[in-house]
């Protein structure tokens, strides 16, 4: 059993290109100001921005892998990721997500879960043994649930 999925969130693309934008453009402009008694090395502000566009470009993709044991999931290059073991898993099934859901990693209070998404609002919500909840946003959902349902017989 094997299941190798990536999608793509071209939105969260295009919103770290306008920062990038941004933060290229507000800090090609302070570099031409007149340096004053508060203005200090500008090391920190550009340490700041590259670790927001780092964070931001982490959520470009969305990455799902099943293998023999388990239901690994990566956003970009793998700062934030999780994994669920096959064996753990109760049940799949294809959802909706609502809009104020969002993208990204999100914890809901009610419906208590966890939500991890990168573009659209197709899903597959998976149920623990423990009673948590998770649900995978992808843009194939039929084929991800099949492949965890194959997964956990």
């Amino acid at each position: 059993m094997n299941y190798k999925h990536t999608q793509i969130g071209y939105l969260m693309i295009v919103v770290t290109l306008a920062v990038l934008v941004l933060f290229t453009w507000t800090y090609i402009t302070t570099a031409y100001e007149a340096p004053s008694v508060d203005s200090g090395n500008n090391l920190l502000v550009a340490g700041t921005m590259l670790v927001v566009l780092f964070i931001l470009s982490s959520f470009w993709t969305l990455q799902v892998h099943i293998d023999k044991k388990y239901l690994r999931i990566k956003f970009g290059y793998g700062i934030f990721k999780n994994k669920f073991s096959l064996h753990d898993i109760v049940s799949a099934k294809t959802v909706k997500n609502h809009r104020r859901y969002g993208w990204g990693i999100r914890g809901c209070f009610w419906p208590k879960m966890w939500i991890y998404n990168v573009s659209g609002f197709d899903a597959v919500e998976i149920q623990l043994k423990n009673g948590k909840r998770y649900r995978i946003g992808t843009d194939e959902p039929k084929k991800l649930e099949q492949a965890i349902v194959k997964g956990i017989k």
